[in-house]
């Protein structure tokens, strides 16, 4: 999930955006059917998803898939995924607190897997909002990406972060944030908020949100850039053509959708995490402090 100032030539600048295209429209349809179906299609997803993001983590840190320690780091992944199908909340802080036994950059890779995936499960099946709670950071995330995308290509200029991720512009970080505040207001204005609050006050709350969710998201992306410098490989996987790998796509992911969920908890009753308020917070925060 990467843009980058404009290259000599126009045509190697837009080389790639065709395959990105194809994969887009092939994810949306997936994705897409199984966040409107819910239950054991949208379960499944979520765990071969998870499955997938820890086969790509274990290969990224040199452990072979295919080894016993590689079928059972994918196996605490999709373990704890499982866990969360259940409604077993309590038990899946086991999985990534014990999988220091792989080390702390896996460790890491695996809390990160987890979490974002014990999210989805929440956010879909355990919120009243349901589909529309991942799909507004969903939203948030794609729009976030290709807006930077678009942006950075055009406009280019100055480096977001050269020793990190040389592609990335401050142009396109602005034009990313834009785009994420944008679709969460789009988002929460087609959920609706059935007469909760006026309008104005529902676009301001989705826009701060959406806000907030845009920067963690290009962080996660840096984030994801960073580790891959450091592995010195240029994508996590070759599973989604012009995107690389489930790594590369979701990294922004990781980083949102746990977020999304903790916000979740100080919704009010049957609405979603972006109409929370300064009051919804405060009394959310008092509610744990004072058990």
């Amino acid at each position: 999930m990467s843009e980058a100032s404009r290259p000599r030539s126009s045509g190697s600048n837009w080389k790639d955006l065709r395959p990105r295209l194809i994969s887009a429209v092939v994810l949306i349809l997936v994705a897409g059917s199984a966040i409107w179906a819910g239950g054991p299609f949208y379960e499944a997803l979520i765990l071969l998803a998870m499955c997938g993001l820890a086969s790509e983590m274990a290969t990224l840190f040199g452990l072979s898939v295919r080894s016993w320690r590689g079928v059972l780091y994918l196996g605490w992944a999709v373990c704890a995924g499982l866990a969360a199908c259940a409604g077993r909340w309590s038990a899946i802080a086991a999985f990534p607190m014990t999988a220091f036994l792989f080390g702390t950059p896996l460790w890491l890779g695996n809390a990160a897997i987890v979490a974002a995936g014990s999210a989805l499960l929440w956010l879909r099946l355990h919120t009243l909002p349901g589909a529309w709670s991942v799909v507004f950071p969903i939203a948030v995330v794609v729009a976030s990406d290709s807006s930077a995308y678009l942006v950075g290509r055009l406009v280019g200029g100055p480096k977001l972060a050269p020793r990190i991720s040389p592609g990335k512009t401050r142009s396109g970080a602005v034009g990313g944030l834009c785009g994420a505040v944008l679709a969460g207001m789009l988002v929460a204005s087609l959920a609706g908020v059935d007469g909760m609050m006026e309008r104005t006050s529902l676009l301001v709350r989705s826009g701060v949100w959406a806000a907030l969710l845009g920067v963690v998201a290009q962080a996660g992306d840096l984030a994801e850039s960073a580790v891959k410098r450091a592995r010195g490989v240029k994508d996590s996987g070759t599973l989604l053509p012009g995107h690389g790998g489930l790594l590369d796509r979701f990294d922004a992911m990781l980083a949102v959708m746990p977020l999304a969920a903790v916000l979740s908890l100080a919704a009010q009753p049957g609405f979603g995490f972006w109409t929370v308020g300064l009051a919804d917070l405060v009394k959310a925060i008092s509610h744990v402090f004072g058990q």
